[in-house]
């Protein structure tokens, strides 16, 4: 057999088997989730101040240090991530982090569940054409257009217009922020449909402008976690978006003792979505 056909036939093998795996996978995080979904309706609620674990970080509403980035330091941006950072959660300098150190780290600090805290490290993984068991890789890898970041986000500029996808955007996010009908100024899933359908329309007129289904839910699901693990509290939300550090005190607002399963966040991410109102361009 020539050698380039036994060439293609291998790489055509192990991209079925890498397939597979991938499948198989995600079957079975679909079926943890379920689990833990299940185990949260009838486990009791961790107490509002002891959320975050004895012996970790945060235990008790006492985070490490607040640093903001120096020169030279990596950011994402995502906001959370940079917050795991500048507390050194995540290494400081935002380099050289392991997709597991990364796992362990979102679980601990947000109360996401373990499932949540795997599929969405692997899927950067993925995206960025790593391995998630072995390799590692800087916040500012994850911000590639349209990879994790998308255009009309709440908080950044599009990458047309800004290309340090690293720093927030103060008047979004005062916007964002102002735009909370709730209880006390607090956000609701209608005032974050309302922002988002607004930024989408404005986005259109960047010349570049795109932004896939799949990318309008990954935003929605981005402003779902405002929601669920913060609870929509702007008091606690302004300090984690404009300065990306968790306020003295604070817990997450998920409370069940496996944390927030992809599962259970799928209602707030489709509220979100489905009353979203663009306006033609």
């Amino acid at each position: 057999m020539p050698p380039f056909i036994i060439i293609a036939s291998t790489r055509l093998t192990v991209g079925l088997i890498s397939s597979l795996l991938n499948i198989l996978t995600n079957l079975g995080v679909v079926v943890w989730d379920l689990g833990l979904t299940l185990f949260n309706l009838v486990a009791p609620l961790r107490p509002a101040d002891r959320v975050v674990p004895a012996g970790c970080p945060g235990a008790g509403g006492r985070w490490p240090e607040y640093i903001p980035p120096k020169e030279g330091d990596s950011r994402s941006a995502c906001p959370g991530l940079n917050a795991l950072a500048n507390h050194g959660l995540l290494p400081r300098s935002g380099r050289n982090i392991s997709f597991r150190q990364m796992n362990a780290a979102i679980r601990s600090t947000f109360n996401f569940a373990p499932t949540f805290c795997f599929f969405v490290p692997s899927y950067m993984a993925g995206l960025l054409g790593k391995s998630y068991w072995t390799d590692t890789l800087d916040l500012s890898d994850i911000s590639v257009h349209n990879g994790i970041e998308h255009d009309a986000s709440l908080t950044r500029e599009d990458t047309s217009e800004s290309p340090h996808q690293g720093e927030p955007c103060e008047r979004f996010i005062n916007e964002l922020l102002a735009s909370g009908t709730g209880p006390g100024g607090n956000l609701t899933v209608a005032d974050l449909s309302r922002i988002s359908g607004k930024r989408r329309t404005e986005a259109k007129s960047n010349g570049q402008f795109t932004l896939s289904a799949f990318h309008k839910l990954f935003g929605s699901s981005n402003s779902g976690t405002l929601l669920t693990i913060f609870g929509g509290r702007v008091q606690d939300l302004r300090p984690i978006l404009l300065e990306e550090r968790i306020p003295e005190g604070w817990q997450p607002r998920i409370r069940n003792p496996a944390g927030l399963t992809l599962t259970a966040f799928q209602p707030t991410v489709l509220g979100i979505e489905l009353g979203i109102e663009e306006e033609a361009s």
